[in-house]
């Protein structure tokens, strides 16, 4: 279907319409589902964002969008239905993680065989940025988490104990003097580590860095998470030392997060305004 470039017109536009509609309604008991989860798993309460920062990613490219001509073609056919083949295989698996994914490859498929390998490669980024609204199945985020709260837990000891708390580490449970804190999956920092990847990914897409340092501001959410995940661990532990373990728990539990991930956020802003000097 190479049908030349060309700009659009009235039956191209009712195409897209139709290809909308059609969409929405194949996925649409996979995206009720999707909400769900944003707003029963607190890991993912950033999901109602990613759509939103996409959107405004493609909107922000919509003059280089319009000087791009319209080539569609075939290519983008394989790709469709291989987005498709992965919907039907994890519904049959009753994988949600896959569904979901699926969207991703059929809209990219979308792209590619309606509007041409210009706007792929321009839509590509923005498309692949969804990514970051589907949650990760239990079983891979369990396998990254307890590792990373075992890391957390050594980190935070070394810190307490360098400090001059007294402090004693079994895995994941932390002796003080008058109490025991446990590090929860909630609190092995994988939670921060997937928002700052997210916020991070916005950053570098609007900045005005070259390729490569956005590829380095992107990257640098890692260690950025992890150190604010022992400073919010560190901070916990020395103040359940004087005032017992309720400290752990409730309001100053959700604040500690809070200003931690407003921590994050401003390395990162720091992180690419070092970047952006010459």
């Amino acid at each position: 279907m190479i049908i030349g470039a060309r700009r659009p017109g009235r039956e191209y536009l009712l195409l897209l319409i139709a290809v909308t509609i059609g969409t929405i309604w194949l996925y649409w008991p996979f995206l009720q589902t999707l909400v769900v989860a944003w707003d029963t798993d607190d890991n993912y309460s950033h999901g109602y964002f990613i759509p939103i920062i996409t959107i405004y990613m493609i909107f922000s490219l919509r003059k280089d969008l319009a000087r791009i001509p319209l080539a569609p073609g075939n290519s983008g056919l394989l790709v469709l239905v291989s987005g498709l083949l992965l919907l039907v295989a994890g519904k049959v698996g009753a994988e949600f993680f896959t569904q979901r994914f699926s969207l991703i490859i059929v809209l990219m498929g979308l792209v590619l065989f309606l509007c041409g390998t210009g706007y792929f490669k321009k839509l590509f980024i923005p498309l692949a940025y969804l990514v970051f609204m589907i949650p990760l199945p239990a079983v891979i985020w369990n396998r990254i988490a307890f590792p990373m709260q075992l890391f957390g837990s050594y980190l935070t000891e070394q810190v307490v104990y360098f400090i001059g708390i007294p402090i004693y580490r079994e895995g994941n449970v932390l002796h003080l003097a008058e109490t025991t804190l446990e590090v929860v999956a909630a609190c092995s920092g994988l939670r921060s580590l997937v928002t700052l990847f997210a916020l991070a990914g916005a950053l570098a897409f609007f900045s005005s860095l070259s390729n490569w340092r956005k590829w380095i501001l992107f990257f640098t959410a890692a260690p950025i998470a992890i150190f604010a995940n022992i400073v919010r661990l560190t901070i916990t532990a020395i103040l359940a030392s004087r005032y017992g373990s309720d400290v752990a728990h409730g309001f100053l539990h959700d604040f500690s997060g809070l200003v931690i991930f407003v921590l994050g956020l401003s390395l990162l802003v720091g992180v690419n305004g070092l970047l952006a000097r010459k």
